[in-house]
């Protein structure tokens, strides 16, 4: 049995996220979510997707959300951001069934500061859900790790309240992902905010099952966001299986893994660290920075190459008459960005364990 034939291919919501998550969690594989800025990355991911036979999970961040819609609008109150969100969204779910693949539509950590434009996407989501009876997106991230343990799991009770009647998937981070991404700075925080305790873990699950069991829980356990040398950041991923066993116990041990458990900060982590953390009930790694990197590497390479056909419109080594048109067209060297970074995907699939799946 593959994923299709528990979910559909194309974007999903509601109880079949969850079923997705379940059936990652039973084979011992996790989903990489990768963000997308365009509509030309967002395409690369799911082209490699198609060519693995993988689930995948496509991403907004609020920067990215901000870039997709165009860096020539004003982003004061987040609007920028809200309508780059939405409009990302719909060209995903406009594509995404055509390559055969389900997908879960995402976006990316939403800090204290940030929540306008969280609010954005929810009135974005409860329009969609009048006319087509299911949301906009797949899930949404709240991450008020910054903030009181309490206060953190009161606002996601408050916004998952409102979620759950649209069949919206939440993740919520608790414990701090070191390192800095898309203007949150964790640079400087206290090492022991890295790593969150069971005790921590359980009291955000007994809050948010209360209202439905569709959430997920990024655990700290060493994390930073950004590139390292594998060996330069003290990740502990046996501490996952610890929060598992702790709420299991808690919960009368009818599931050894009742969490559903998400790993930040996952570019230069060990293969053995990531399959420590999947083996723990991890079902989504985050690899933004270095699938960024891929996505440059092809445009930066075709550039190199192709230098002398890039300098004018019309001369070349072959003649000083020939058009270089075909060199300098966005659609040559953007696909060579495409390809790159499509092949990232797949790498960061296949160390999740995510290929051949459907």
């Amino acid at each position: 049995m593959g994923v299709l034939d528990i979910v559909p291919a194309g974007v999903l919501t509601g109880d079949n996220v969850r079923k997705l998550f379940d059936y990652a969690k039973e084979n011992k594989f996790a989903i990489p979510p990768i963000n997308v800025t365009s509509s030309s990355t967002a395409n690369a991911v799911l082209e490699a997707a198609r060519d693995i036979k993988a689930p995948i999970i496509l991403q907004v961040s609020q920067g990215g959300s901000a870039y997709y819609a165009g860096k020539g609008l004003a982003n004061d109150n987040q609007q920028a951001s809200i309508l780059g969100a939405v409009a990302a969204a719909h060209h995903i779910r406009t594509v995404a069934k055509a390559y055969g693949v389900p997908v879960v539509l995402h976006s990316d950590h939403c800090a204290h500061k940030l929540l306008p434009w969280f609010d954005g996407m929810l009135a974005a989501d409860e329009a969609y859900f009048k006319e087509h009876q299911e949301p906009l997106f797949s899930s949404h991230m709240l991450d008020l790790s910054e903030e009181p343990k309490e206060e953190n799991i009161a606002t996601c009770v408050k916004y998952f309240k409102r979620m759950a009647p649209l069949g919206i998937w939440l993740e919520m981070e608790i414990g701090i992902t070191g390192g800095e991404e898309d203007g949150v700075d964790n640079t400087g925080v206290d090492n022991a905010s890295l790593y969150t305790q069971p005790e921590d873990i359980y009291d955000v699950h007994a809050a948010l099952s209360a209202i439905s069991p569709n959430f997920s829980i990024a655990a700290a356990f060493g994390n930073v966001h950004g590139v390292y040398k594998p060996g330069n950041v003290k990740l502990q991923p046996e501490l996952l299986g610890k929060h598992q066993a702790y709420s299991s116990q808690k919960l009368g041990g009818k599931s050894d893994k009742p969490l559903y458990l998400v790993f930040h900060g996952g570019s230069g982590s060990t293969k053995e660290e990531i399959r420590t953390a999947v083996e723990n009930g991890v079902v989504k790694m985050n690899v933004d920075t270095d699938t960024q990197f891929a996505y440059l590497a092809g445009i930066r390479d075709f550039v190199f190459k192709k230098k002398d056909y890039l300098l004018t419109q019309v001369g070349n080594p072959e003649g000083a008459d020939k058009p270089n048109k075909k060199f300098y067209d966005p659609r040559v060297w953007v696909r060579e960005g495409e390809k790159t970074l499509s092949a990232r995907v797949k790498e960061a699939c296949s160390d999740l364990g995510n290929v051949n799946r459907l």
